[in-house]
C-alpha cells in the first residue's frame, strides 16, 4: 500500500497557544509597570493657583484728556464732540463708561487733564463739568512748557 504524499505547507489551523503566550507577556509587562506608578496624591505636587500677595498692589487706569487751543477735546488721542458743544455729551458718556469699567475691575480711574495754555478757560471748566457728571474724582493737571 502506498502512503499519501503530504504537501510542504500543511494547513495546521488557528494556533491559539502562541497568542496566549503573547497576551501573558503583555499582561506581565503592564502589571510590572503599574507597580511603579504612584498615586497622584502621594507625589505632593503643587499646582499653580491663586497667589496671595503680602501687600496690596494698587493698579490704576490713567486716561489722558487734552484740550487744544481751538477748544477741541481729545481723550487718548480720540476727538470727542465739537469745539462749540458746551455740555460735551460724547465725552461725558465715554467717561461714564470708563468709570463703570474701572469700578467693575476694582481699579482706580485717573484722568490727566492737559489744557493748552492758549485754550479758553471756559472750555477747561466744561471738561471738568463732564468729569464731574461722569463721577470721575481722581483728576490731575499737567502744564506743558511753551516751546521757544
Amino acid at each position: 500500500m502506498k502512503l499519501p504524499i503530504q504537501s510542504q505547507n500543511p494547513d495546521v489551523g488557528f494556533q491559539i497557544a502562541p497568542m496566549i503566550d503573547v497576551v501573558f507577556v503583555i499582561l506581565v509587562f503592564f502589571m510590572a509597570l503599574a507597580a511603579q506608578i504612584r498615586i497622584e496624591q502621594i507625589l505632593q505636587t503643587k499646582l499653580p493657583g491663586v497667589a496671595v500677595a503680602s501687600t496690596s498692589t494698587e493698579f490704576f487706569d490713567e486716561q489722558i484728556l487734552q484740550v487744544a487751543e481751538d477748544g477741541e477735546v481729545t481723550l487718548n488721542d480720540e476727538i470727542y464732540d465739537t469745539p462749540d458743544a458746551h455740555d460735551l455729551p460724547q465725552l461725558t458718556n465715554t467717561l461714564g463708561q470708563l468709570k463703570a469699567s474701572s469700578d467693575a475691575a476694582k481699579t482706580k480711574l485717573v484722568v490727566t487733564l492737559i489744557s493748552h495754555p492758549d485754550s479758553a478757560y471756559e472750555r477747561t471748566i466744561e471738561v471738568l463739568n463732564a468729569l464731574a457728571a461722569a463721577g470721575v474724582t481722581n483728576v490731575t493737571f499737567t502744564a506743558t512748557e511753551e516751546e521757544p
